[in-house]
């Protein structure tokens, strides 16, 4: 379904409070707000630098302070014949916060294509106050406000000189939409375009242009007629602004093998089975924010009163974090009871965004499919 944000309306959200630890001021005054975000660098295969067609950058997010140290991430990855990472594992263990949509950006991303292996990229972390931080980076934040609304502070960066943002404020008396079903949009990236303007004596808007944006032409074109098009009390007006955005287009599922291909040797389970517990069920939200569709392969064990163990990750696309989620999932599950349990059982769980008036096509009917 699309939508369309008003960058005046925000909403209220639970603040992330796995945050890095916060540096005072040199006056010993309290931290000042952040908008943490990530730079990625230099993608290499191979040990060779590999060119890239579109890199996306994470979602930023907001934070207290600065810490003590610029964190970084790095991710492992393969690319396929048409320039797609899949395989996404991230390097090293532990918690690295504010870096949830670090691997879902990279598999939004596009490399030059041909197949190559043994990838690898870092990302380095970006903090800057929100009185320094780039514009359109703050206005970024409040079309997807992560980690809640966006402070005072950079909404003060924001505003554009002029008295459109001065009481009484102008109101809409016609306010226009693109056809956003003629817009095309972009897999895994949510499009985003801040039309500026003026109003005249009439409430009628001049002075249109865009602003700030993902770069989706016909959506920027689509904006700037929508805010043509729309009508406004107040008289003559300057520095008004307005956004319009469009969810992501859903980014598909590489294929995945057959589950037989992957059943162990030893297996006496049947081929599917029978679960008394329905699967619960936790679609990643970095990845559902998003719109890109994974699947995992889980192999386990089964108890004769139908506990499930010893279940492991055997297959993941196109990142890990598909796997984590699905092993979650089918270990909290239990099948019915039987004389003897059972080894080597195999269940895909697939991850998918919504319902669809056609079936999924999967190379394996019983997959599970988690919406």
């Amino acid at each position: 379904m699309l939508n369309m944000g008003v960058v005046l309306g925000l909403l209220a959200m639970t603040m992330d409070i796995s945050m890095p630890p916060p540096r005072f001021g040199p006056d010993g005054g309290p931290p000042t707000r952040m908008l943490f975000g990530w730079t990625p660098g230099q993608a290499q295969c191979g040990g060779a630098p590999v060119a890239h067609v579109t890199l996306r950058r994470p979602l930023s997010e907001l934070s207290w302070g600065l810490p003590t140290k610029a964190p970084s991430v790095s991710y492992r990855f393969e690319i396929d014949a048409a320039g797609r990472p899949l395989s996404i594992v991230r390097d090293g263990e532990g918690f690295t916060g504010f870096s949830g949509d670090v691997a879902p950006a990279l598999a939004a991303s596009r490399f030059a294509p041909g197949v190559r292996q043994h990838c690898r990229i870092s990302f380095v972390a970006k903090v800057a106050p929100l009185g320094e931080a780039a514009v359109e980076d703050l206005v970024s934040y409040t079309i997807t406000p992560t980690s809640g609304p966006l402070p005072t502070e950079g909404w003060d960066r924001i505003k554009r000189a002029g008295n459109c943002v001065t009481a009484p404020f102008p109101q809409p008396l016609l306010r226009a939409f693109p056809d956003f079903d003629k817009v095309p949009g972009t897999p895994g990236v949510k499009d985003w375009s801040l039309v500026g303007y003026a109003t005249d004596r009439s409430g009628a808007p001049v002075a249109v242009e865009t602003l700030f944006g993902t770069g989706n032409k016909t959506l920027d074109a689509a904006a700037r007629n929508a805010v043509a098009a729309s009508r406004f009390t107040g008289g003559a007006r300057t520095g008004c602004h307005y956004p319009y955005w469009k969810t992501p287009e859903t980014l598909a599922a590489p294929p995945a093998p057959a589950e037989q291909s992957l059943r162990p040797e030893n297996s006496n389970c049947p081929v599917k089975s029978r679960w008394s517990r329905p699967l619960a069920t936790r679609f990643p939200e970095p990845w559902r924010r998003r719109a890109i569709e994974g699947w995992a392969i889980i192999t386990y064990d089964v108890a004769p009163w139908g506990a499930v163990g010893n279940a492991k990750v055997v297959a993941a696309q196109p990142a890990a974090d598909f796997g984590h989620a699905a092993l979650t999932i089918v270990q909290n599950a239990r099948t019915e009871p039987s004389p003897q349990g059972a080894t080597g059982c195999v269940e895909t769980v697939r991850f998918a965004m919504g319902q669809r008036t056609a079936p999924l096509p999967v190379e394996d009917p019983g997959a599970v499919e988690i919406f």
